[in-house]
């Protein structure tokens, strides 16, 4: 049987005692009804994933003792940047949880001419936004927890300099992703929101080194022309296929 995984923010050592996280006790003691004695797998985002055993569980708190560490390798040796344009409600949410399945590193959202003001502030969808990834790498197995920047003004960006490749999806653009060579360990990605991108934003993008391409003759959804770019980055250059 699998065992379910939980993130805990916290250093983990074999031997050890730790007390759970409200979220991680949450989920264990009262969705999963785990009882003393049952066993959950344990990480904390920084490559390793831990074999544990609940220690004590309550009604208002839980502790698990730490077994031995279980080395893993699910992390995608493309290191991809996503500057993903901000877009209403479930659909960032998608966007990051799949995001997060298909390997990224960071994810850097971006405020655009199209984005849709935030009403309770940045602050609040940031700390969200950061659930939704932990909640992800839970799921898919990931042993690190991708980087999760502040939303900026894209106009007010600088992209790392280190990264070979990077690409601004834009459906008027000529080429594809197979027309990129040769192939890079570290890419970036720049999808705008509903609407697109608007022309200048196109335009500072490529003042910062970014290739216009296209993802097909169809119109995407930016929920689903996130997704599809990370695969195809991932299929031509990083580990699925």
């Amino acid at each position: 049987m699998r065992l379910t995984r939980v993130f805990i923010d916290a250093p983990l050592r074999a031997g050890e005692l730790i007390a759970l996280n409200p979220g991680a006790h949450h989920h264990l003691a009262h969705v999963l009804r785990l009882k003393a004695g049952g066993r959950v797998i344990v990480f904390n985002g920084l490559g390793n994933d831990y074999a544990a055993t609940l220690h004590r569980v309550t009604r208002g708190d839980s502790s698990a003792f730490i077994d031995a560490p279980i080395v893993v390798d699910r992390e995608s040796a493309l290191e991809i940047e996503l500057w993903q344009g901000i877009s209403r409600g479930a659909r960032m949410d998608y966007v990051l949880q799949k995001a997060v399945e298909l390997g990224v590193a960071r994810v850097r959202p971006v405020v655009t001419r199209y984005t849709s003001p935030s009403r309770g502030g940045w602050i609040a969808k940031l700390a969200h936004w950061r659930a939704v990834i932990v909640s992800a790498c839970e799921q898919s197995g990931r042993t690190r927890v991708p980087e999760l920047y502040a939303p900026q003004a894209l106009i007010e960006c600088t992209a790392p300099t280190d990264a070979e490749v990077k690409l601004a999806l834009d459906p008027d653009a000529r080429d594809g992703f197979r027309a990129i060579a040769p192939t890079p360990r570290r890419a970036m990605l720049l999808i705008g929101p509903e609407g697109g991108l608007a022309d200048d934003e196109l335009e500072f993008a490529q003042r910062l080194g970014f290739v216009r391409v296209r993802m097909g003759p169809r119109t995407l959804r930016t929920e689903t022309a996130g997704v599809a770019a990370l695969a195809a980055a991932q299929v031509l250059w990083g580990d699925l296929g």
